[in-house]
């Protein structure tokens, strides 16, 4: 909960966009310039934090600023921006074609994910706060999203030495023939500096992930069995990733105090439940909060939270 970099994840509907905000709060009360960043399409942290958010920082709070991210908006604000720097570079004949890849490549699968991951990696890189707080999309799209560096990285290394290949042959071409080839590609290559500026973007995301002095992935589950199956699958996959998974907070635990026989029923499978969970998750630490009688909606409220996360908090023992 300490690092300077946190991710909040887990299953849709388990109150990760609540523990997030809680910590970003804190955060923030402590004295720390704090970006909490949302890049959840359900967009739910504009809801919690009691405010209207958009693709940029607004300050929520003194020190506590936040943004949610849309990938449909991020995949038209990164093609528009391709678009404007490989404008200049490209000769007039080919423009239309440059501008019909464009469009097949925003309408691609998995152009918005990459979108998303090229604004996660700038704000990453940046650091322009003390603490940045994610709180993330359900399970399977974090992972996919978290699995990009790898692949982008990759990625990006094959075009950059394609387009230097390129480069290569078109200036032994201008060589031979002359000015009869023309003048292209003269001078800076554009497409060629972009190419690197984004693996060295991605680059730096990829080494922030992995260094467990800076960043930590906490899941947030509740004790029913699907969850915790799933959280215990996804920190599995993070962990095979080299992505530095920091504990498991177990949220909306039932109080002991109830005499409603469905209740204690219900408590009873509850309690079996978190026995796994301390079984399945004896490795990291693990924290609880409280079934609450109301939402915890609002500044308040949710940095009231993080004392009863500090009173259930197994981190000590671990």
């Amino acid at each position: 909960m300490t690092r300077p970099v946190l991710f909040f994840g887990g299953k849709g509907g388990v109150g990760k966009t609540t523990v997030a905000a809680s910590r970003a709060l804190g955060s923030a009360a402590e004295g720390t310039p704090t970006l909490l960043v949302s890049t959840d399409p359900a967009h739910s942290t504009s809801d919690v934090l009691g405010v209207d958010l958009g693709s940029e920082a607004k300050e929520v709070v003194t020190n506590l600023w936040a943004i949610e991210l849309d990938p449909v908006a991020e995949a038209e604000r990164y093609i528009a921006e391709v678009t404007a720097r490989i404008g200049d570079a490209v000769p007039p004949r080919l423009a239309g074609e440059v501008e019909r890849q464009l469009a097949v490549a925003r309408a691609s699968p998995g152009a918005e994910e990459a979108a998303l991951f090229d604004r996660f990696a700038r704000i990453v890189g940046e650091r322009s706060f003390g603490r940045i707080v994610f709180d993330t999309a359900p399970s399977g799209h974090t992972l996919r999203l978290l699995s990009l560096p790898e692949l982008m990285t990759a990625w990006m290394t094959g075009l950059i030495a394609q387009r230097k290949k390129i480069t290569t042959l078109g200036r032994m071409w201008r060589n031979v023939a002359g000015d009869s080839a023309g003048s292209e590609n003269r001078g800076r290559d554009v497409v060629l500096e972009a190419l690197e500026e984004r693996r060295e973007r991605f680059e730096v995301a990829r080494e922030v992930l992995r260094d467990p002095g800076q960043t930590a992935f906490l899941f947030v589950a509740i004790a029913e069995r699907l969850p915790v199956l799933e959280t215990h699958r996804i920190m599995t996959a993070l962990s095979g990733q080299g992505i530095p998974v920091g504990g498991v907070i177990v949220n909306q635990v039932m109080p002991d105090s109830s005499t409603d026989d469905f209740m204690i029923r219900r408590k009873r499978r509850e309690s079996a439940t978190v026995e796994d969970i301390e079984d399945r998750f004896s490795e990291w630490p693990l924290g609880y909060l409280p079934l609450l009688d109301r939402d915890p909606v609002g500044a308040e409220r949710l940095v009231g939270l993080l004392d009863l996360l500090r009173a259930g908090s197994t981190e000590d023992r671990t």
